[in-house]
């Protein structure tokens, strides 16, 4: 049975493409817009895989409408915010509002960064619309592709905030030309898969449109699930220290880590596959994962 058994739901489409690889597909028709019951199913989605021990590897995370991957946040819920909180409580004064208000924002970034929390690396597959939301989407995900058709807009000054869910705290990390990434949180203006490869928020454009780009990220997910799930949860936990860290505390993090780390098994297998030519196999990350649920 698919490690990807009752995962789906009403908005989230999940199926195991290949061995321990997870394609999650956001489907809210029209346009992927994201209401609090949507993105809160989102973050449970990512939590749940985690928590259960699945023994997934890599996931990718695409859109299931073919013209957009997501018009950003639900305009319904985005009109509650200066009613009191998505809670719709609507508390009496100010004080009470803004702690309303903040509960919310929170449960929102926690929701939209789990997939930094996987110990698997997600990778997105972006294509048509990125619009708001779904720029904080991507930034949360550990590798970025682009139809090159694809366009973005970090549209939350239009709506008279300023970007809240992880767009701003990211993009200053992950890019590197904090001049464009000004420039468009400021106006808004919509930019192409070129220029997000040009600052950095996308690692390659992929010539073509959804199939395409679905097609090369679950291409680099099944390289990336052949590998020892030690080394690469590891990896991906080091790089997420070193992004927030010193050198010199990432070195001293790394090491710690990895005197537990390369006691591991897959080592010594990862060295007879290699003599052997064969393909490695590997024990789950967790002693209580079932590869097929």
């Amino acid at each position: 049975m698919s490690l990807a058994v009752d995962l789906s739901s009403k908005w989230l489409l999940v199926s195991e493409p290949a061995p321990h690889v997870l394609h999650i597909e956001l489907a809210r028709n029209p346009v992927n817009a994201f209401s609090s019951e949507f993105w809160r199913a989102y973050g449970a989605l990512f939590d749940r895989i985690a928590s259960e021990g699945r023994d997934v590897r890599a996931a990718v995370l695409s859109s299931a409408i073919p013209k957009l991957f997501t018009a950003g946040i639900d305009l319904g819920d985005a009109a509650k915010i200066t009613t009191g909180g998505l809670s719709g409580s609507g508390p009496s004064d100010g004080a009470r509002s803004s702690l309303s208000l903040l509960r919310d924002i929170k449960d929102f970034q926690h929701a939209i960064g789990a997939p930094e929390r996987c110990s698997f690396p997600v990778i997105v597959a972006l294509h048509g619309l990125v619009l708001g939301l779904g720029v904080d989407i991507a930034a949360a995900c550990d590798v970025r592709y682009a139809a090159d058709s694809t366009q973005f807009s970090i549209k939350e000054v239009d709506i008279g905030l300023a970007a809240d869910v992880g767009t701003l705290a990211y993009l200053p990390k992950i890019t590197g030309n904090h001049s464009l990434v000004r420039e468009f949180a400021y106006s808004t203006a919509m930019f192409s898969a070129t220029d997000a490869k040009d600052m950095g928020l996308v690692s390659r454009v992929i010539p073509g449109g959804r199939e395409e780009v679905i097609g090369a990220a679950l291409k680099l997910a099944g390289v990336i699930a052949g590998k020892s799930p030690i080394a690469v949860s590891g990896t991906k936990r080091v790089l997420l220290h070193s992004r927030d860290h010193t050198v010199a505390d990432n070195l001293e993090y790394t090491a710690a880590w990895n005197s537990a780390a390369l006691q591991t098994q897959d080592i010594p297998e990862t060295l007879a596959a290699a003599k052997g030519r064969r393909a490695a196999k590997f024990a789950p990350l967790r002693s209580d994962a079932k590869s097929k649920l």
